[in-house]
């Protein structure tokens, strides 16, 4: 539903408004717009009696944003960037359209960027960014077209197909596993393992799955993939980390795997795009492209269709 146009005010009051707030005073945000201060003072005075509140206090001959005004002006500075950048990527691509990718960083700079040359090769015309995200956002108040998401199932709101699942084993440095006697997974639990934060639990279904209980499993934690394999291979102790993530690492030696016991990932890797945003070009066209990249990953890779519609 489109907003109503008393909710819309022009864009010279907004942009008379967003410079005052920057410099915090009307001489400096009549200099950078190149009109007079009482043309901005004028123009901030509208658009305070357009929305009905009061976004600076005035005092003598200084102007200080109000707590309204601050909350404001946060809003529209980023809305006017975003006008901005989307001016910007269309004087640049007029015909290709940008896509908006946030990415998860390990995923990204492993699997991924390897493979978008033939993308870009593909369809020259796209203009692709990259943003990394570690966690769910909400797409109605970021810049983004997609997402690849790492999880049960795509977030509400929200539109999918399944990329692939993954295979995890623990791996650890040639020198580590020379000086530990490593026989069966039991051998296991009294060993320093390396935990990732957004998979706290995975060492306890990796032990779950070779059939030993573990009430509590311990031991260091870091944020990323790519930390943790490093601490791995410099001897910290046993990772438990994604085979296609790490292929270059068990090919040098850099990791070795400590036992021959995989496990398969519950969770999957998705691309996600808005409700309804399936159709814009540039969504589309990575959408087949990644589909037939991972097409050897996972035997149907399927829409998994809208989950619920947010409000």
């Amino acid at each position: 539903m489109a907003t109503p146009r008393r909710y819309l005010p022009s864009m010279s009051l907004l942009t008379a408004f967003e410079a005052a707030a920057r410099h915090e005073n009307f001489t400096g945000a009549a200099e950078e717009l190149s009109i007079s201060q009482s043309a901005v003072s004028r123009q901030v005075r509208l658009l305070e009696e357009q929305i009905g509140h009061q976004l600076f206090v005035r005092d003598k001959q200084a102007v200080k944003l109000s707590e309204a005004g601050a909350a404001y002006a946060r809003e529209i500075g980023e809305a006017l960037r975003r006008i901005g950048d989307a001016t910007l990527n269309l004087r640049a691509n007029p015909l290709g359209g940008t896509l908006n990718l946030a990415i998860l960083p390990t995923f990204g700079t492993r699997w991924l960027a390897p493979r978008l040359p033939r993308f870009l090769d593909a369809h020259p015309g796209i203009t692709l960014n990259l943003s990394t995200r570690l966690s769910a956002f909400d797409f109605k108040t970021e810049p983004l077209d997609a997402a690849i998401h790492f999880g049960d199932k795509p977030w509400p709101g929200t539109e999918g197909i399944e990329l692939m699942r993954e295979t995890v084993l623990p791996v650890a440095s040639r020198q580590f596993l020379e000086t530990h006697n490593i026989k069966e997974p039991s051998d296991l639990l009294n060993m320093p393992l390396l935990h990732l934060a957004s998979r706290a639990d995975q060492w306890g279904e990796w032990f779950a799955a070779q059939s030993l209980d573990i009430p509590n499993v311990r031991g260091m934690l870091f944020d990323q993939f790519a930390t943790a394999a490093q601490a791995a291979g410099s001897g910290l102790g046993l990772a438990l980390l994604p085979r296609f993530l790490i292929e270059t690492d068990l090919q040098r030696g850099d990791l070795v795997s400590a036992l021959d016991a995989p496990m398969r990932s519950r969770q999957r890797y998705f691309l996600v795009w808005p409700t309804g945003r399936d159709t814009y070009r540039p969504v589309s066209l990575f959408r087949n492209w990644i589909r037939t990249e991972t097409a050897d990953q996972i035997a149907t890779p399927n829409l998994v269709g809208q989950l619920s519609r947010t409000p």
